[in-house]
């Protein structure tokens, strides 16, 4: 992947993770419309680019994202159609559209502040690793407004209903291991163990087959809306469509180690990949 530099965004490399970065940190990382723009370009960057393994999608400084940015976002682009369904438009594509169908692991380290638009990317990815201490919000209640675009949905689909109206409706924060507790979060982890804790999952991801993984995710989005015969149906020919594309699969090495070489035991990693 090439080091192609941003004003708002930072692209890290660390072995085959790709770290993300939401790099406006005098302002919390709320979103702007050149942000979008940023965003938009470097994600599919990050999809394209053979050595990207897994992506870890965070902020700089104390916060992880504190949503849009009601000045540059909303009230800067009133008198400017345009410009508000052109930033709208990537805003939509990059947190939710590319993220939820990135075609490998994605991973959000939650370092700070989570806040209002912040919950739709939350979302999106595949993983959550939070700071115990990160705090989290949906604050529009108090400006008059609802959890919009796809934010309450976001959050009536990812957590219990109960929780996802109680947090929209009060505008009340909550921590780390909070996010955890409802559902929103993988892992809640010490701040000064995130980046260590991120890395060890996304090392663990990066082991396996990314075939497998690529659909197993598709896989796990597109059932939850289906009926149990159509699961049935659309799984037998996610498996088919797997072994035609993927050769290792289709000559069942991962089966032939664990029935007959004995050398993969479930529970205790994965099995040995061909290429180490």
């Amino acid at each position: 992947m090439t080091g192609k530099a941003y004003k708002h965004v930072l692209v890290e490399h660390d072995g085959g993770i790709t770290f993300v970065v939401l790099n406006r940190p005098d302002q919390r990382n709320a979103m702007s419309p050149d942000l979008h723009y940023e965003m938009e370009d470097a994600v599919d960057a990050a999809a394209a680019d053979r050595e990207t393994k897994v992506l870890v999608l965070t902020g700089a400084g104390e916060a992880w994202c504190a949503g849009q940015d009601i000045r540059l976002y909303f009230r800067a682009t009133e008198d400017d159609p345009d410009e508000r369904a052109r930033s709208n438009a990537a805003s939509h594509r990059w947190r939710w559209e590319k993220l939820k169908a990135f075609p490998k692991p994605t991973i959000a380290m939650v370092n700070g502040y989570c806040y209002g638009g912040a919950f739709t990317q939350l979302c999106a990815v595949d993983f959550v690793v939070t700071a115990e201490d990160a705090l989290y919000g949906l604050s529009e209640v108090n400006w008059g407004i609802i959890p919009g675009g796809i934010v309450s949905w976001n959050l009536a689909d990812m957590i219990l209903p109960r929780h996802a109206l109680y947090y929209a409706v009060t505008g009340e924060t909550f921590d780390g291991k909070r996010a955890v507790e409802i559902g929103l979060a993988n892992f809640a982890v010490p701040k000064d163990k995130l980046r260590e804790e991120t890395v060890k999952l996304a090392h663990k991801l990066v082991k396996l087959n990314p075939g497998v993984v690529r659909y197993t995710k598709e896989a796990m989005r597109a059932v939850r809306g289906m009926s149990d015969d159509q699961a049935r149906d659309y799984l037998r020919s996610k498996q088919d469509s797997l072994m035609r594309h993927d050769k290792e699969i289709r000559d069942q090495v991962g089966m032939k180690q664990f029935l007959d070489e004995k050398t993969y035991r479930p529970g205790l990693g994965p099995y040995r990949r061909d290429d180490g």
